[in-house]
């Protein structure tokens, strides 16, 4: 086995393990807090890369700055999609829940098919795309790189928000006890909306960081749910805590099946369901 091979593997998976964090934190938070399993969660991710995309073309604006165009913008869509729909089955059965989000995610989809049509979408004259280190023969991109700091930065701000702010303790508290919650007089539909919201929020930063790595496609956000339900599974549902070594375990898992296995970019994404299929197995024997 080639080492130099092996080690590029491996830090490549290093590297898109803090995106897939960022995006999958937001489903946990959504699932935890709310009890929802968001089939739409990519979609947002997606909008988010073709915001970033259009920003850059209309007015030049560099994806480090769309972030802060990108993040209000999502916190806002997942803020009127909950209040549009999600609300309305929080009660119903599971399928009903699965049925809606599912049903909004072809939406998106196809409004972004619309307006930006199926070609995939490429930022291509940023300056930094193409800087890139050598580091004993490994390949590091600055662009990976800095989507793994700005991944770990948002996700240890979550992390710390949720344990000492106000808003962060409301939600905890909900997804303990949810009547418990309301009891204490904590306005749950409230939580649940800045969840959902915040929700979009995260998939939508990642989606811009996805706009420089590669070009998005309005289909790009399928592929990220099912990794993100991936790292979810492997973590345990609504496991906010257990995000950051799932989507290591995951993202390293993909990147030396890329990597070292002939043929593997075709396999790649059957490993997100080899996980999920091994773990669900698993746990299904050990309460048998």
């Amino acid at each position: 086995m080639d080492l130099t091979l092996l080690l590029q593997g491996i830090v490549s998976g290093i590297l898109a393990s803090g995106l897939y964090a960022l995006v999958s934190v937001g489903l946990a938070l959504a699932i935890g807090v709310i009890g929802i399993v968001n089939f739409a969660h990519g979609e947002f991710f997606m909008v988010g890369a073709f915001i970033t995309y259009q920003l850059f073309i209309s007015f030049g604006f560099d994806p480090v700055i769309s972030l802060f165009f990108v993040a209000p913008t999502l916190f806002l869509l997942g803020g009127a999609i909950y209040q549009s729909s999600i609300r309305y089955v929080l009660k119903a059965p599971e399928l009903n829940q699965m049925l809606l989000t599912f049903g909004i995610s072809i939406i998106l989809q196809n409004l972004a098919l619309l307006i930006w049509g199926g070609d995939p979408r490429t930022i291509s004259s940023v300056a930094y795309r193409s800087i890139g280190y050598q580091l004993g023969g490994v390949s590091i991109g600055l662009v990976p790189l800095a989507s793994f700091l700005i991944s770990l930065v948002i996700v240890g701000s979550l992390y710390y928000a949720l344990l000492k702010t106000p808003a962060g303790r409301a939600m905890r508290a909900v997804a303990q006890n949810r009547m418990g919650a309301s009891l204490i007089g904590l306005e749950v539909n409230r939580v649940y909306l800045v969840t959902f919201a915040l929700s979009a929020l995260l998939a939508g930063l990642g989606g811009v960081m996805i706009a420089v790595i590669q070009s998005p496609t309005p289909i790009v956000g399928f592929a990220f749910t099912l990794k993100a339900f991936a790292i979810v599974v492997l973590a345990g549902l609504g496991n906010i805590r257990g995000i950051l070594w799932a989507s290591l375990v995951v993202a390293l898992s993909e990147s030396l099946v890329a990597t070292l296995v002939p043929n593997g970019d075709a396999l790649r994404n059957a490993v997100f369901f080899a996980i999920i299929f091994v773990v669900l197995i698993a746990r299904s024997r050990r309460l048998a």
